[in-house]
């Protein structure tokens, strides 16, 4: 696809996110999409998205769809991709296969890469025989004639790059500064497999430069491999980007300590956090936070506000912490900011999970839980005793706070049912007014009247909503049958 209604602006940052499909988009991957996202939009320039599938056998069925609609869930719409177009593709890697090896070879031809026809065996003995493993350079200064002859003979071979042997490698990073490396620590790099495949190495500085990309941002894991990545670069002449290099993402560990984010964590997938009640707009502005802060103390970011406030300074060195209870704060903060018929939109796979398509008026329902809720996936919890009277003990009826005991509850009770059974309409003011005035009538506190009315409507001693909204929720019938076998089980 090559469609040229999108024209970059001059001047401005390009970014990329280059996903492999091999799997679900995990928390770390999503940040980096972000912060490629912001980068280049806060500086009025374009995203990328290209798929890097070159390693065949990781690639999981379904990956690509993952890919694209996480993004559009996420709002991080690309300027070029393999299903927008672009004058820079083709964006999928595997499709610009023919464009590597010629540039290997542009660098054999210069004296800067060579052929390797070291079998793996004794590569693995030379690994075995060297500290730390590596390689010991047997091909590197090979004559022409033996060359030839293996090339003859249609020995398999890899192309590595001549890396220098004296000296030492600087390369400087947006967020940790300059960073050098001695030269003696790089091992001549595979740019092309046996297989002719590029080397991930490889592919990614080719594609990054013939794409135009300035801004290159990943995980500090790949802090170590940019000398490669540099001196390929000045290997053929080509500009260097700007690097940003991302702190790691942390979980917490159930004895307090912290390690890399991982599934042991709890949902660390986009999707996963989706399906566990978070909203898309929650989870890319706490990620956003993840590792970059603002200037002040905001914390609520829209994803356009993200956009006209991200500044690379304010991106931490420091490691991050993925706080299920602080997503869980900003969710409910989002939640709470919505309209009642958008939180009844969004919660309508829960309430249908706890009642079908039938079950209690979702308006009132909402004006219950809107205020309540911080995950979605607590309303099933939340609401199940509407659908179903679960078994409980007389001894919830017993609270201090409300002076009810298990010999005043029945009293209780038995007026309440009276007075319901003589209640006209059944709305939130006449249930409201007839138990107020029963409390007073009887001379007791209302938490009194209220307390066992709500724990034989519900059968639970916590509740979202109190004994008028949850008779209200009922209806007539339901609620007076719950309250009798509430008194029926006091009695017995």
């Amino acid at each position: 696809m090559n469609k040229l209604a999108y024209k970059r602006p001059e001047g401005a940052p390009v970014t990329r996110f280059a996903p492999s499909p091999t799997g679900f988009m995990h928390v770390g991957n999503l940040r980096t999409a972000i912060y490629e996202y912001l980068v280049a939009k806060s500086g009025g320039g374009t995203f990328v998205l290209r798929i890097e599938d070159t390693d065949q056998e990781r690639i999981v069925e379904g990956s690509v769809e993952v890919i694209y609609k996480t993004l559009k869930t996420a709002g991080l719409v690309h300027d070029e991709g393999p299903d927008v177009g672009g004058e820079y593709g083709p964006y999928v890697q595997s499709e610009r296969l023919d464009m590597y090896r010629p540039y290997a070879e542009q660098l054999v031809r210069e004296g800067k890469a060579y052929r390797c026809f070291c079998t793996k065996e004794r590569l693995a003995e030379v690994s075995e025989s060297i500290v730390g493993g590596g390689y010991d350079r047997h091909c590197r200064d090979l004559p022409e004639e033996e060359i030839q002859r293996l090339l003859d003979a249609g020995t398999p071979y890899v192309i590595r790059q001549k890396m220098p042997t004296e000296g030492s490698t600087t390369f400087s990073d947006l967020v940790y500064g300059d960073i050098t490396v001695e030269n003696s620590e790089l091992a001549d790099q595979i740019l092309i497999k046996s297989d002719g495949y590029p080397t991930y190495n490889f592919a990614n500085v080719v594609d990054d430069h013939t794409m135009g990309v300035t801004h290159v941002i990943r995980g500090s894991e790949y802090l170590a491999s940019t000398p490669k990545y540099n001196l390929l670069y000045d290997a053929f002449g080509w500009e260097i980007p700007k690097y940003i290099h991302l702190p790691l993402v942390m979980g917490k560990n159930e004895d307090g300590s912290v390690s890399k984010l991982s599934k042991r964590h709890g949902s660390t997938g986009f999707e996963d956090l989706i399906a566990a009640g978070y909203l898309p707009e929650a989870i890319i502005n706490y990620i956003a936070l993840l590792g970059w802060a603002p200037r002040d103390n905001r914390e609520i970011f829209s994803l356009s506000e993200l956009a006209e406030n991200f500044d690379t300074d304010g991106i931490s060195k420091s490691p991050s912490v993925f706080d299920y209870d602080k997503l869980s704060w900003m969710n409910g903060e989002y939640l709470r900011a919505m309209s009642p018929e958008e939180f009844t939109a969004v919660a309508a796979p829960f309430y249908d999970e706890v009642f079908g398509e039938q079950g209690p008026d979702r308006a009132l329902l909402t004006s219950i839980l809107q205020q309540r809720v911080t995950v979605l996936s607590q309303i099933p919890s939340m609401i199940g005793f509407l659908a179903e009277l679960p078994d409980y003990d007389t001894d919830l009826f017993v609270n201090k706070k409300s002076k009810t005991t298990l010999e005043n509850s029945p009293v209780m009770l038995r007026a309440v049912i009276e007075a319901m059974e003589q209640l006209g309409s059944w709305d939130h003011d006449a249930i409201h007014d007839c138990l107020i005035s029963l409390a007073e009538r009887l001379e007791v506190k209302n938490g009194t009247v209220m307390w066992p009315a709500r724990i034989a409507a519900s059968g639970t001693a916590v509740t979202p909503g109190g004994a008028i909204e949850i008779f209200e929720l009922l209806g007539r019938e339901e609620t007076l049958r719950r309250l009798k076998t509430g008194l029926a089980k006091l009695e017995g």
